[in-house]
């Protein structure tokens, strides 16, 4: 839940004054329509029983139906006396926040330039087509007992993604470059790229997501045991290390480390470890982290190579860093920290996991990139998915929502002071002016 706002924040700085608001919104709406949705029918797509071969889940709980009083977990065994049992519906809410922030990053890469209302339907109807499935996907794994079957990648291809690398981050990121093609380039880009009209709401909003994700990566042991200590260090030193990682790029490239830098590294890091969080080595997160930082920073420039206009970078970023730290599981895992991961590369395990972690990736990024493509055709051709030029120019939060976020029009505070304290029936300013005229 906080990662939502903070994910506004972080995006909101980075756009121009005149369009802050639309960003905060484009996020903020994602909160209403995928929470609705999920109760709806989302949860029931994403991890009710499976049905079809793996891909998504049935209808038995629409509603909700069957969570209310349920428990989720494993039951006490003689194996394991205590068990570990919660509530179903702490469960569901926890992954709404996944569904939610998924949905929300898309909008990065289309800044700027996006009516509203068009965003809104393509955010339900993408959260329905492409996230839930996914979810299925991913997530869904098959109980001990086989009384629920699950997603294909979860359970027959056995890719390893702890809490969300390809369900999240390749599938909103291949979904922001089908986006970025389809409208095209803003204004003047790539000559007026847009600066940053408030870097201190973009170090705060990735602040705030840093704080967050600690719900998203160590909440993904589903317990406060060893595993969730395990992902809780490793999702802080890799972000760490990327931090460290994206400014030496920087200082090398431009020869200034700056504070965009910073904040946009420590969400490459966050963005890598989460497919990983639970099962590498405090070392492991080390290296994620600081080749997630460098590969990043140099992607970010990809899109003025290729001329694609993804306004926040949400490629460079969430894509590029989603495959890095799904791939880079085949190399670092390791079942000396979780027994139900498996061994990568370095640790004697061969390359098979490493082809797993491409399978599930690649397929993740073909499926988002493909329907998605097809959704926003869909929206562009029927009530338009783009502003017009003149809104564009003008400032797409006066065009659409009527407000600006920062008044430079009035007088000052005591402007306000003096009208609070006018006596009753004395002239008002616009009186006044009008007389004298």
């Amino acid at each position: 839940m906080l990662m939502t706002p903070g994910l506004a924040f972080f995006y909101g700085g980075m756009v121009r004054s005149k369009n802050v608001l639309n960003m905060l919104m484009m996020n903020f709406i994602a909160l209403g329509v995928v929470g609705v949705l999920w109760v709806l029918f989302g949860y029931s797509l994403a991890f009710g029983n499976d049905a079809f071969g793996g891909l998504v889940g049935n209808l038995d709980n629409v509603g909700l139906e069957g969570t209310v009083g349920a428990v989720s977990g494993t039951a006490p065994s003689p194996e394991d006396p205590a068990g570990h049992q919660y509530p179903a519906l702490a469960f569901v809410m926890f992954q709404l926040m996944f569904a939610i922030i998924t949905v929300a990053l898309i909008s990065g890469a289309i800044a700027d330039r996006t009516k509203f209302w068009a965003w809104t339907i393509f955010a339900g109807l993408w959260a329905t087509i492409v996230y839930f499935p996914v979810a299925h996907w991913v997530f869904a794994f098959s109980s001990a007992d086989g009384s629920v079957v699950g997603g294909w990648i979860a359970n027959q291809l056995k890719a390893l993604d702890f809490a969300g690398g390809t369900a999240v981050h390749i599938n909103a990121g291949a979904a922001g470059l089908a986006l970025a093609l389809l409208l095209g380039k803003r204004t003047g880009w790539p000559r007026d790229t847009g600066r940053p009209h408030n870097v201190p709401f973009v170090l705060l909003g990735a602040s705030l997501l840093w704080f967050g994700w600690y719900g998203f990566n160590a909440g993904s042991a589903l317990g406060a045991n060893q595993t969730a200590a395990v992902a809780f260090m490793t999702t802080t030193v890799a972000t760490a290390a990327a931090v460290i990682g994206w400014l030496v790029v920087e200082q090398i490239k431009y020869g200034k480390p700056t504070t965009l830098g910073a904040a946009s590294g420590a969400v490459a890091g966050l963005v890598a470890i989460t497919p990983a969080a639970g099962f590498v080595s405090p070392l492991g997160a080390l290296a994620i982290g600081v080749i997630a930082g460098v590969l990043c920073a140099l992607a970010v420039s990809l899109k003025y190579k290729l001329g694609f206009d993804d306004s926040l970078d949400v490629v460079g970023v969430h894509l590029v860093g989603g495959l890095v730290g799904t791939l880079l599981l085949g190399f670092f895992a390791t079942t000396s920290v979780n027994s139900a991961g498996a061994d990568g590369l370095f640790y004697g395990g061969g390359l098979a996991q490493l082809g797993k972690q491409a399978v599930a990736a690649g397929a993740v990024l073909a499926y988002s990139f493909v329907l998605t493509l097809i959704l926003g055709f869909l929206i562009k051709i029927t009530i338009g998915f783009r502003v017009s030029k003149e809104d564009e120019v003008t400032g797409v939060d006066e065009a659409l929502h009527a407000e600006s976020a920062y008044d430079f029009g009035g007088l000052g505070g005591g402007a306000g002071l003096g009208h609070a304290a006018k006596p009753a029936g004395a002239p008002s300013a616009a009186s006044l002016q009008e007389s004298k005229a």
